[in-house]
């Protein structure tokens, strides 16, 4: 397995791909879990090479965010990634992927990058949109890999990659799940045992929701959001930031219960500010994610 720190060098070994090899690309922030080795098992079974990026991303967070503590661990993260088949890790420095004469970013519009976690997180998308059109060109997949846990993350992506036309396909996977419904995340490690426990609240207030959907409640989305947040405010380690229902493309909030309609959240638990959803799709049937096994 290649660890590349360098756009150079990352350059270096794509081109020393035989040309008609099939390339797949995970981005993440590192701190795997089992979520993301779920996407390097999907990418590692669809192409003939795999590479993964390792990379804090310091334009994606906000002044007062939690970019110094976020989790890190490379020993870790790569000897997981070694033992799956991955080819090349891409573990650029911030001054690499952003050196001094830095001065253009992708800049996503209107509800897509300014409701829901972009209300929360001002100039959040931003970061994303740029730091992953860079990987884009620095590692040219021809697929990249996504979890829906990041629902939002998704859409402004597919969108980048329509209207820049840029040549990868996006594969989305589900949402996984620890034995008792909390979507893993990196930031799951700042919660105590207590605030673990508590967390789960994200989750059981979506399948409040979900089945407030399936019931007809009637007053619609509003009723959903109703719900959900009743279900969080019975938790008393737990801070509702945001529950709504919103369509999954645009973003835009929904007026009535329909398919595709995404149920989404963000809470704090302690200090860990966790974010969950689930999505009702076309033909009516849900995603709520994979629930891992306790064994």
């Amino acid at each position: 397995m290649d660890i590349i720190t360098t756009v150079r060098e990352m350059r270096r070994l794509r081109s020393s791909w035989p040309a008609l090899s099939s390339v797949g690309l995970v981005p993440t922030m590192g701190y795997l879990h089992e979520g993301h080795l779920s996407l390097v098992r999907r990418a590692r079974a669809e192409n003939d090479k795999v590479v993964v990026s390792i990379f804090v991303n310091p334009i994606q967070f906000g002044a007062h965010e939690d970019l110094e503590r976020y989790p890190r661990d490379l020993p870790r993260d790569l000897h997981l990634l070694e033992e799956s088949g991955v080819d090349a890790v891409l573990v650029p420095t911030a001054s690499e992927m952003y050196p001094p004469t830095f001065i253009t970013y992708v800049e996503p519009s209107g509800p897509l990058s300014s409701e829901a976690e972009g209300a929360s997180r001002p100039g959040h998308f931003r970061g994303v949109a740029t730091v992953v059109l860079k990987l884009f060109n620095i590692v040219q997949p021809q697929r990249a890999y996504f979890g829906q846990k990041d629902a939002q993350q998704v859409a402004v992506i597919k969108a980048l990659v329509a209207d820049l036309n840029l040549p990868v396909e996006l594969s989305i996977m589900p949402t996984v799940r620890e034995p008792d419904g909390l979507a893993m995340s990196s930031r799951n490690s700042y919660l105590s045992p207590e605030g673990r426990r508590a967390a789960t609240v994200l989750y059981r207030a979506l399948l409040a929701g979900k089945a407030a959907c399936e019931q007809g409640v009637s007053d619609g989305p509003a009723g959903v959001i109703r719900v959900m947040r009743d279900v969080v405010a019975s938790e008393p380690l737990a801070r509702l930031e945001y529950a709504d229902v919103r369509d999954p493309e645009t973003f835009q909030p929904l007026e009535t219960l329909r398919a595709p309609a995404l149920l989404l959240i963000a809470a704090f638990v302690e200090a860990a500010r966790l974010i969950d959803n689930i999505l009702l799709r076309p033909d009516g049937s849900w995603e709520t994610g994979l629930i891992v096994s306790s064994s």
